[in-house]
This record gives structure tokens, sequence and C-alpha cells, in this order.
């Protein structure tokens, strides 16, 4: 369970909301490296994008969702396995842009590429902070038109912390907590009538 939120909150931010998806900074550690400290996991993906959109479809059969959702956990265990055991790719471009700036020399051709630029402006930040008493965390959004998403999984409940910039008029942390809320009783609902019918 602890990282299920994290794709279906990449989804269900912009889907529900804005109708898009975003790119979504998901913190991973590394201390399985000497120095290591952490790596993102980028939780959009097509199948989880693939799910949030059935689930929004009365079209499709629950086993349908469920089939999705399944395919979507799997994705994202591999994307967290590779960013986990340094596969990811944030920190090796960071380094390599680290290292044009040391050597004084030009900048690789792709951080100037405007769909690298898109692709790292985080608009979601979500970070587990997993902790046997039931506390809430709270950590910032990434950039000023983002949320930052922080959870503490328990037993029988989830604590979340929404945040966003007062500043910007296009975010709503009070919203989107109402719509993450929904989106995981939903999707609690459709487990439930699944595991009904098997």
């Amino acid at each position: 369970m602890p990282f299920m939120p994290h794709f279906f909150l990449s989804t269900s931010l912009k889907v529900k909301m804005y109708q898009t998806c975003c790119p979504t900074y998901e913190s991973t550690s590394l201390r399985m490296f000497k120095l290591g400290r952490t790596e993102a996991i980028r939780s959009t993906t097509t199948e989880s994008l693939q799910f949030t959109k059935a689930m929004d479809d009365p079209s499709k059969h629950n086993s349908e969702k469920a089939a999705l959702l399944e395919k979507a956990i799997k994705v994202h265990r591999k994307h967290t396995h590779m960013a986990i055991h340094g596969q990811g790719i944030e920190r090796h471009m960071l380094g390599l842009k680290m290292i044009a700036i040391e050597d004084l020399t030009s900048l690789p051709e792709i951080f100037m590429d405007t769909s690298f630029a898109v692709a790292s402006h985080f608009n979601l930040y979500t970070s587990q902070v997993g902790s046997k008493t039931d506390c809430v965390m709270c950590l910032g959004p990434m950039v000023p038109d983002g949320y930052g998403i922080c959870y503490n999984p328990m037993d029988d409940h989830i604590n979340f912390a929404v945040t966003a910039f007062n500043s910007c008029e296009e975010t709503n942390a009070t919203k989107l907590s109402q719509f993450l809320e929904d989106s995981l009783l939903d999707m609690k609902t459709l487990l439930e009538q699944v595991s009904k019918t098997q």
C-alpha cells in the first residue's frame, strides 16, 4: 500500500483538477550507496494515466479498472526498484550539469531543450515519511505553481499534508485535498467490489 498514493496522486492531481498529467517528483533514498542521498521516481506513467482515465469512464468494468491498477502498480514498482538501485535519471542529469559548470564548459544541449525544462518542472512533489506514531509531516512544493504532498501510512488510515503557495492563483491545496480523498475512496470502493466478485 505505501507506494500506491504516489503514482495515483500524480495523475489524480492533473486529470481530475486540470484534465492533464504533470511531471511528478517522488523522493526515494539512495542510502545503499556511499554518500547516497535521494533520487526521484517519476511516478507519472502511461499506465497510471490509463488507470486514472478508466476510473472516470463509466463504460469500463470494475475488473478492467482493477487490472489497469495492477498494471500501474507493477510499473511503479519497477521504476521504484530502478531508482533505489541508482538507475534513475535525476542524479545522473544533475551530475552531468554540475561537471559542465565546474569545468566551465558549455552545458550539454539537452539542458537547453524545452522538453527537458517542461519534464523537470515538477508540479507535484510527494514523499512518504513513515512513522509508527500517528503524526503528520509536511513539505512544500518544488515550484511556485506546484503542490507538496507528504503522507504517513498507518495501519488503518493514511495521514496526508497537502501544501501549495498562497501566492499562486492556479493552485488550491484545499481543493486538491478533497480530490485526493475522493480518489482514494473511489479506489477503495473499486477494490472492495472486485474482491466480492472473485
